[in-house]
C-alpha cells in the first residue's frame, strides 16, 4: 500500500509544451517513477522527431516575432518575474523534484532557490550585452552589436532537472534568444512546470518549449535541425561526441558539460576536520549523482590515518531514507544505476581493495526500493584503477595516497578528466601552486562546490569545453556583428 506521505501533489503535467499550446500522448507515454518507492507519480508523451521540428518551427517563429522585439530591458524584467514567481512555489516544485529525483528535500528546495537565483541573475544582464567602439580613425565609425544566435537546444541531465534547465534556459532568453529544451526521460516534470511558469509569467508563445521523449530517438534532432543554432548538453562523455557530431550537420555551436572524477586533495597540513565535512560534501552530495563531485580523496600519507579515522565514522552516520523524509542521503535514480554503483564495488573487492565503509546496497525502513547504496569509501588504490579512472556516479569515494603536494597534483591530473579540483591545506602557497597546475575548469580551496551562480563552470580534457554560470555562459548565446563605415 502506497504511503500517503510519499504521494506526489495533483496536477502535474502529463504534456510537452509546443508553441504555448499542452500536447498530450497521440500514442506512447514515458512514465517516471519516485526512485525510493518504486511508485509510478506521473507520465507525459514518448515525443517525436516531428514533435521537435515542431518545437524548433514554433521557436523561430517566436524569435522573428514578438520576442525580437522585446526591448533588453522588457526581457530583464520578465526573467525577474520569473525568478519570483519560482521563489514563490518553491516548495511545490521542491517536492516534485525530490519524488521524481529521488534527491533529499532540502537538496531539492536549494535547487529551486538556485534556479531562481538564474533568473535573477540574468535579469541583470540582460539591458546591458552592449558593444564595443573600435578606433579606427577619424574618418570611420566601427562598431559591434550583440545579436542572440538564434534557436537554441537543451539537453537537460536527470540528476539536477530543474537547475540545469534554468542554468541554460535563463541566459539564452536575456540574450534574446529562443529555446527548445529536453529534459531527462527519467525526470521530466520540473522543466515542464517552468515552461508553464514562464509563460503565465509573460514569456510569448514559442520562446521556451519542451519536449519529452527519449534522448536516443530525439537526440539527432535536437541537434542536427538546420535551424538549430547552439546546442548545450550536459550529460556522458560518449553521448557528448554523438551531440558533436549531429551538431556539424547544423553547423551549430556547441557547449558540452561531461564527466568528472574530480579530486579533493587534503595536505598534511590541512583542517582535518573541515576537510571531512567538505568531502562528506563532495561525494555524497545527490548520493554522488552529480558531475562535479569530488569522487577522489587524494590525501598525503602522514595525514591519512588521522583523516580516514574520522571520515569513515561521519560517514556511517549519515541518514539514509526518502527525500521528502530529508535524509542526508537517497536513493539511486534507478535500480539500473545501483547495478553500475554495485559492480564497481564488487569489482574492487575482488582485485583486493580494502573497503573501509560500505560496498552494499541499502533497504531503510518501510521502502521497498532496490535503489539505495551505503556511503561507501575504498582505500589505498593505485593511480590506474578502475575506480580511479572511471566516473562511476553514485556514493563511492576512491582514496589515493601521496607522499607530498607535488604528488598530489600528479594524482590529480591522472585521469581523462578535469571538471573540478579542491585543495585544503594552510599553506597558501600551496594552494597557489595547485591551481595553476592541476587540470580542472574549476579549483575550491578549503571548501568544495564554491561559487555559484555567478562563477564560470566547466570542464577541460573529457569533461567538456565551452562554459556555464556567470558571464561566461552568455558568449554561446550571442554573436558579435561588426558594423564600420567611412564618414
Amino acid at each position: 500500500m502506497t504511503n500517503k506521505k510519499y504521494c506526489a501533489p495533483q496536477g502535474l503535467p502529463d504534456y510537452m509544451v509546443i508553441g504555448g499550446q499542452r500536447i498530450k500522448a497521440s500514442n506512447a507515454v514515458i512514465e517516471t517513477f519516485d526512485p525510493a518507492t518504486g511508485n509510478k507519480i506521473g507520465e507525459v508523451p514518448a515525443g517525436t522527431e516531428a514533435d521537435v521540428e515542431q518545437a524548433v518551427v514554433s521557436a523561430k517563429t517566436a524569435l522573428r516575432g514578438s520576442w525580437r522585439n522585446t526591448t533588453p530591458v522588457e526581457r530583464g524584467r520578465l526573467l525577474a518575474r520569473v525568478a519570483s514567481r519560482l521563489r514563490r512555489d518553491a516548495e511545490r516544485f521542491a517536492i516534485v523534484e525530490t519524488l521524481d529525483s529521488g534527491k533529499p528535500l532540502a537538496e531539492a528546495r536549494g535547487d529551486v532557490e538556485t534556479a531562481a537565483y538564474y533568473f535573477e541573475y540574468y535579469a541583470g544582464i540582460a539591458d546591458k550585452l552592449q558593444g564595443d567602439s573600435i578606433p579606427l580613425g577619424q574618418n570611420f565609425i566601427s562598431f559591434t552589436l550583440h545579436e542572440p544566435v538564434g534557436v537554441t537546444s537543451h539537453i537537460i541531465p536527470w540528476n539536477f532537472p530543474l537547475v540545469t534547465a534554468a542554468r541554460g534556459v535563463a541566459p539564452a532568453l536575456a540574450a534574446g534568444n529562443t529555446a527548445v529544451v529536453k529534459p531527462a526521460s527519467q525526470t521530466p516534470l520540473t522543466a515542464i512546470m517552468l515552461a508553464e511558469l514562464m509563460e503565465e509569467e509573460g514569456l510569448p508563445q514559442g520562446v521556451c518549449n519542451v519536449v519529452t521523449g527519449s534522448g536516443r530517438k530525439l537526440g539527432a534532432s535536437l541537434t542536427s535541425l538546420p535551424d538549430i543554432a547552439h546546442v548545450t548538453f550536459t550529460g556522458s562523455v560518449a553521448t557528448g561526441q554523438e551531440v558533436m557530431r549531429h551538431a556539424a550537420d547544423a553547423i551549430a555551436s556547441v557547449t558540452l558539460e561531461l564527466g568528472g572524477k574530480s579530486p579533493v586533495v587534503v595536505l598534511a597540513d590541512a583542517d582535518l576536520d573541515a576537510a571531512v565535512t567538505g568531502i562528506l560534501k563532495a561525494i555524497y552530495m545527490n548520493a554522488g549523482q552529480v558531475c562535479s563531485a569530488g569522487s577522489r580523496l587524494v590525501i598525503e600519507r602522514s595525514a591519512h590515518a588521522a583523516l580516514i579515522e574520522r571520515l569513515v565514522p561521519a560517514a556511517e552516520a549519515l541518514s539514509v531514507g526518502h527525500g521528502l523524509d530529508n535524509p542526508q542521503l537517497g536513493p539511486l535514480i534507478s535500480s539500473s544505476q545501483c547495478d553500475i554503483v554495485a559492480r564497481y564495488v564488487d569489482s574492487a573487492k575482488s582485485r583486493g581493495v580494502e573497503i573501509l565503509t560500505g560496498g552494499m546496497t541499502l533497504h531503510p525502513t518501510g521502502l521497498a526500493s532496490s535503489c539505495f547504496y551505503a556511503p561507501t569509501i575504498l582505500d589505498n588504490l593505485p593511480d590506474d584503477d578502475i575506480t580511479v579512472q572511471e566516473e562511476i556516479f553514485g556514493p563511492v569515494l576512491a582514496v589515493q595516497i601521496v607522499e607530498s603536494a607535488e604528488e598530489a597534483i600528479a594524482a590529480s591530473n591522472c585521469t581523462r578528466f578535469g571538471l573540478c579540483a579542491g585543495i585544503y591545506t594552510k599553506d597558501i602557497s600551496k594552494a597557489m601552486r595547485f591551481a595553476r597546475d592541476v587540470e580542472a575548469g574549476q579549483v575550491f580551496i578549503n571548501q568544495y562546490f564554491a561559487g555559484g551562480v555567478a562563477t564560470p563552470f566547466g570542464g577541460v580534457k573529457h569533461s567538456g569545453f565551452g562554459r556555464e554560470k556567470g558571464l561566461a555562459a552568455l558568449a554561446s548565446y550571442y554573436q558579435i556583428k561588426c558594423v564600420t563605415a567611412r564618414i
